[in-house]
């Protein structure tokens, strides 16, 4: 008959948000609207990891970002709260407690 040839595996395309990891990150998003602290966000799917930023103004560097690298799942923890300056704040295997600084945050500016 022929040779027959194994089906390539490929690895994934890009990377992406969960549906639960989106609704976590969008709660906060619109908590932080509703308190007048965000106004804009942007969502970028690499290769490489997935990236949800946030924006005080849309015209200007994202307050924060909020990083999936799965690549490092087994290392630091995949994801990364990044602040506007570059400098990782919080790094972690799971996402609730890497959004703990911009929740308590929250809290502080309801309080006010």
């Amino acid at each position: 008959m022929g040779i027959v040839t194994p089906f390539p595996s490929q690895a994934p395309i890009q990377v992406a948000f969960d549906r639960a990891e989106l609704q976590r990150i969008l709660d906060l998003y619109g908590r932080m609207v509703a308190a007048g602290r965000w106004r804009d966000y942007a969502i970028q799917f690499g290769k490489d990891a997935a990236v949800f930023a946030c924006f005080r103004r849309a015209a200007e560097r994202p307050e924060y970002r909020i990083e999936k690298r799965p690549a490092l799942r087994q290392r630091q923890g995949e994801w990364a709260l990044i602040g506007e300056n570059g400098a990782i704040l919080k790094r972690g295997h799971e996402l609730g407690p890497v959004l703990a600084p911009v929740e308590r945050k929250l809290l502080k500016l309801v309080e006010e």
